[in-house]
């Protein structure tokens, strides 16, 4: 579960349901498919045609909005543009979230050149690197910076989120840095396990992960597979088991000589 509370706090921000982890990771995949029904021109959405476009069923959807107190109107469905606002509300997207990305290589710059965030209620306000020969490039019009300036940029630009695209090695010392300055939630594409403070959040992205994953079902096809083929009977086997087969054939041809 969440650690979020339902009460109100007291700086005024809007009380956040305290939801399933599971709910909270498929939230994002309904507000995608919102996006597109409402670029496709639709007003309303039924809970199984938003279900096939998040690829859930539709009794799950229907379990997750309730958490949220949404559910819909009979014969009709969601209403797109208020259930898009429900679900933005909730996931602290109703404006744009400030991001630093330390580390500009080859997945960084690529990161950093990614117009997709605008869309999804984030823009990459900082970029940050430890290599002299990175420091003062532009990537879609940002200046990589120093880390070591990290706590000036993160309070000047109020950053609360971070991206690591480093090494594994270097890391940790990033993580640090970043937590020193004030980020609270960190987004981890390096190949390591981080320790951080109670309070900060890490979301991990291994790719070679997920490709061993991805391996895994494959192997376990080709097993499967390989198994079906092994107990299919042999063809020469089955001619030979008499009626039917080879032995009989030839038998019916030596009655008949």
């Amino acid at each position: 579960m969440s650690d979020r509370s339902s009460d109100t706090d007291t700086t005024g921000t809007p009380p956040v349901p305290d939801l399933p982890e599971a709910t909270i990771a498929r939230l994002p995949e309904y507000l995608r498919a919102l996006h597109h029904l409402a670029e496709a021109g639709h007003d309303t959405v039924s809970s199984e045609a938003l279900a096939t476009a998040a690829g859930v069923n539709s009794a799950k959807l229907r379990k997750d909005l309730s958490h949220l107190g949404s559910y819909g109107t009979r014969g009709v469905g969601y209403d797109i543009e208020r259930l898009t606002g429900q679900i933005e509300l909730v996931l602290g997207l109703t404006g744009r979230r400030a991001v630093a990305l330390v580390g500009i290589g080859n997945l960084g710059h690529a990161l950093a050149g990614y117009a997709g965030f605008a869309s999804r209620g984030f823009h990459v306000a900082a970029l940050f690197d430890a290599d002299p020969t990175r420091i003062g490039e532009q990537i879609n019009g940002l200046v990589v910076q120093d880390l070591s300036a990290v706590a000036q940029v993160v309070a000047a630009e109020e950053i609360s989120i971070a991206v690591i695209t480093t090494p594994a090695h270097a890391a940790q010392a990033v993580a640090d840095a970043l937590v020193d300055a004030g980020v609270t939630s960190i987004l981890n594409f390096a190949p390591c396990v981080l320790s951080v403070p109670d309070g900060v959040d890490v979301r991990k992205v291994d790719l070679a992960i997920e490709l061993q994953i991805l391996s895994f079902h494959e192997n376990r096809k080709a097993a499967a597979l390989s198994s079906v083929v092994t107990s299919l009977p042999i063809q020469g086997d089955r001619r030979r088991s008499g009626r039917g087969g080879t032995d009989g054939i030839l038998d019916e041809e030596a009655v008949g000589k």
